[in-house]
């Protein structure tokens, strides 16, 4: 059923088992921020399916590789932002 949906940050979160509400979303990738070094599917906090959807996605570069991106520039998102040196 899911093949024949409009892909969406929100149905590939229903892949993976994860809630999936806006705000639920939002709160995932508030707490689930990665490294600069870490790749999205080396995420610790992946289990063995859902490591294996995401891989499954950007190796066919189908509809949904697109969201998997998304999914991994939010989940990159504090190590892209330029730190701000404070003074003592």
């Amino acid at each position: 059923m899911l093949g024949r949906m409009q892909p969406s940050l929100e149905l590939l979160f229903s892949q993976l088992g994860l809630p999936n509400s806006p705000a639920a979303i939002e709160l995932y990738i508030r707490t689930h921020q990665l490294p600069a070094h870490v790749f999205l599917h080396d995420a610790p906090f992946w289990n063995k399916a859902q490591r294996s959807l995401l891989i499954s996605h950007l190796v066919q570069d189908d509809d949904w590789a697109i969201w998997v991106d998304e999914l991994n520039q939010q989940l990159h998102m504090d190590a892209q932002r330029p730190k701000v040196l404070r003074s003592a």
